[in-house]
């Protein structure tokens, strides 16, 4: 049994015995509670000073229940039943008997949202302990009381904004915690730093909710969400996973979308392409540009250069020939680098034709 500091508690107890003993008629001589044994006999509660007063025995027709006002915290124990008849031998005591525990209130608000198809919402004030009897409720909204004094508080609308709590009247002090929607959520990537194709990411969003919140991941441009837990992992990144990124954070009371967060993964530059304009017969004195491009985050840096040269010839995405001649005839490539890495592409081959 749990019961509110101040208020009433019962615990009850049924007993049967047998009417005659050895042709002897059964008679009930002392029927009592207690807690405390003293010199191996048990010590009627109405004898402890510590009860004086605050106990009641109400017993008939086999029943015996007890009766515990002005609760307080010291009254927190196991509570045995004792009935003696004047059979040798014929005391009896319930074991175990009933454990009550006394406590300030310990109330939670629980919420429950009603189905897609209409908008209200239900509070109950739950408590962990029977409360006493004829109690009313006080309910908060944003610090302020409502007119409500039952357990349920209906909402057939409120804003996001909105805080609630709950208390037991005459127990004000010991309110329940605050229900409120989600926060706005913040997103967190880890690494902080750079992200490097390959690499392990996460994503984590978080928001202050009461009830807790459920957390979803989108991409920006994507439909379908990418996850349902606060986490969302890349085990091992690719660049076309780069985006901007947010998550929602929802309970009963509401829902908030986080700031979307850009993901930028950073890849060394992929094979080069090598382009020649134009792309005809090359003839002498014209003019020829060759063109090297790569995939890389952040831009590669090119160079340029002739097969069984040592020198770079530039160090650009386009090596010109104002007017080329059979001289330059030969093979080319081009490097692609950054920070990250390096490419070498394939040689390309320019023929000039003499006039």
């Amino acid at each position: 049994v749990c019961a509110f500091k101040g208020s009433t508690a019962e615990i009850h107890s049924t007993f049967r015995y047998l009417s005659t003993i050895d042709d002897i008629n059964t008679r009930i001589q002392k029927m009592f509670w207690f807690t405390a044994v003293k010199d191996n006999e048990p010590v009627d509660l109405k004898t402890e000073a510590e009860y004086s007063g605050r106990v009641q025995y109400q017993c008939e027709n086999n029943d015996c229940t007890l009766r515990i006002t002005d609760l307080r915290e010291s009254d927190s124990a196991e509570y045995k039943f004792m009935l003696i008849t004047n059979d040798p031998g014929g005391k009896y005591t319930g074991s175990p008997g009933v454990t009550l525990t006394v406590t300030d209130p310990q109330l939670q608000v629980h919420v429950r949202r009603s189905n897609s198809y209409s908008n209200w919402t239900e509070l109950t004030c739950h408590n962990n302990c029977q409360l006493p009897v004829q109690s009313s409720y006080i309910w908060y909204r944003n610090g302020h009381k409502l007119s409500s004094e039952k357990q349920y508080l209906h909402l057939n609308t409120f804003d996001s904004a909105d805080t609630f709590y709950c208390a037991v009247k005459g127990y004000e002090t010991f309110p329940s915690p605050t229900v409120y929607a989600p926060k706005l959520p913040s997103v967190s990537v880890s690494p902080s730093g750079e992200i490097v194709e390959g690499s392990p990411v996460t994503l984590t969003c978080s928001s202050d909710a009461n009830p807790a919140a459920s957390y979803t991941w989108y991409k920006e441009d994507v439909i379908n969400p990418l996850s349902y837990q606060n986490q969302h992992f890349f085990s091992s990144i690719l660049p076309s996973q780069s985006g901007k990124y947010y998550c929602t954070a929802d309970n009963d009371l509401g829902q908030k979308r986080s700031v979307s967060r850009t993901i930028d993964v950073k890849y060394a530059p992929k094979l080069p392409s090598v382009s020649v304009s134009p792309s005809a017969e090359i003839v002498e004195g014209s003019s020829v540009t060759l063109t090297c491009s790569s995939d890389a985050n952040p831009a590669a840096n090119y160079i340029w250069y002739k097969e069984d040269v040592i020198n770079p010839l530039s160090y650009q995405n386009q090596h010109v020939f104002s007017s080329i001649l059979p001289s330059d005839s030969g093979k080319y490539y081009c490097t692609a680098d950054n920070n990250l890495g390096q490419k070498r592409s394939e040689s390309r081959t320019i023929d000039v034709k003499c006039e």
